[in-house]
This record gives structure tokens, sequence and C-alpha cells, in this order.
């Protein structure tokens, strides 16, 4: 799945700027450091934000809805890896571009996304980078998707009030979950490691996040 041939140079040296800086922040693993020098994350940004693509900030797509800054995703891409996990659920699909590195980093990823005007943003997206290993939902993501657990790791990209007791049910023993936790204002980034009928959680550091709405949520 190489870069785009016909991107601007400009952007390509923004790409390498943005994985220099990650890796000088700690992102060590080699596997998510190439897989985000190589896919372009200006391919899933608004067309008039290209040139914002790189910066370490979030970016407005749809519905209100935003796209995780990347070293947000670096660090959720690197806690999958560490999990060794082959089969992952994302919890807010976006436009894809998280989908997108998870889809190279894992054999198998399952996205639930509650926006219908999301779910075709991102099938577009990852169709025309030729991503074939990603199912995509609409629905509640706060729930999870059952039918394909148990998941090796789950990435959640909206803050939770509390840790959603359904996704760790739908964890593999041993697995990972990692997700925003909080209000906005004050949120967490944690990871969840489920172990035997219970779970332990770990901080990662501050974020923000738009809230996770549905049934184990924040309600309207």
């Amino acid at each position: 799945m190489p870069a785009v041939a016909s991107e601007p140079a400009s952007l390509r040296r923004a790409r390498e700027r943005m994985v220099a800086s990650l890796a000088a922040r700690g992102i060590s693993d080699v596997r998510v450091l190439e897989v985000m020098g190589r896919i372009p994350r200006h391919d899933f940004a608004p067309a008039g934000l290209a040139e914002q693509a790189y910066g370490d900030h979030a970016l407005p797509v749809l519905d209100r809805q935003t796209l995780t800054q990347p070293h947000t995703v670096a660090l959720c891409a690197q806690e999958v890896c560490r999990a060794g996990a082959t089969r992952v659920l994302e919890v807010g699909t976006g436009s894809g571009y998280q989908a997108a590195v998870l889809a190279a980093l894992c054999r198998h990823v399952f996205s639930v996304e509650r926006h219908p005007r999301l779910i075709a943003l991102a099938r577009a997206n990852l169709d025309r980078r030729g991503i074939t290993n990603v199912a995509l939902l609409r629905g509640d993501g706060s729930i999870g998707w059952s039918r394909f657990a148990p998941y090796d790791a789950m990435v959640v990209g909206a803050a939770a009030p509390e840790v959603p007791r359904a996704l760790v049910s739908q964890l593999a023993m041993g697995g990972r979950l990692v997700l925003p936790l909080g209000a906005p204002g004050s949120q967490e980034l944690v990871r969840v490691t489920r172990e035997g009928q219970g779970f332990r959680t770990e901080g990662l550091g501050p974020c923000s996040f738009v809230p996770l709405l549905g049934e184990a949520g924040w309600r309207r």
C-alpha cells in the first residue's frame, strides 16, 4: 500500500517530519512509524486542510467529529502492536485514518461508527487505497460488535464516562482496550487489560476527545 506517487513533495516532507516527531516523543515501534510514514494522512482530512494534516492536532471531519491527532493514533497503534493483536475492534471510524493504520498492522479490523455519512466517507477513503481487511458497521460502538468477538485489542476514538463493561466482555483474555475516559477538559487516555473476571487500568496521559455517545457512553 504505497503512498500516492503524485502527492506534493511538501506533503511528503511534512509526513516525514511528523514521523520524526513521533519517534522523538517516545513512539518506538518501528512498524507503527513505518506505516504512519507511508499512509498519507491528508487523504483522510477535509480537502481544504491538507496542509494541516501533519501537525499534531485533531482536525474536523463531518458531523462535528474529528480526525484524531497523529501522536494519539500512533500511541494507540503501538499498544495494539504490543498486544500482538491480529483481530482489532475500533470504536469511532471517523474518516478511516486510524482504521487504515491498524489494517496495515493487523489481519482483521472491525470498526463501528454511529454516523452514516462518516461510514460512507471512511469506506470511500479505504477503498481508494485498496484496503480490504476493514469491516465497517453503523451502530452504537459503546457496546462493541459482539458478532466477531473476542478481540485481541480495541481502540476507542471517543471519551467514555467509565470503562464500558460491554467492550471488556468482548476482549480476549489478556487483550488490551485503549480509550479516553472523562468529561471534556479532564480526560485521560488509559490502557485496560482483561484479567480473569476483571480488568486492570493504567493511565497513558492526558488527552482531548469528543464524547462517546451511546448505551454505555454519555447520553445526549
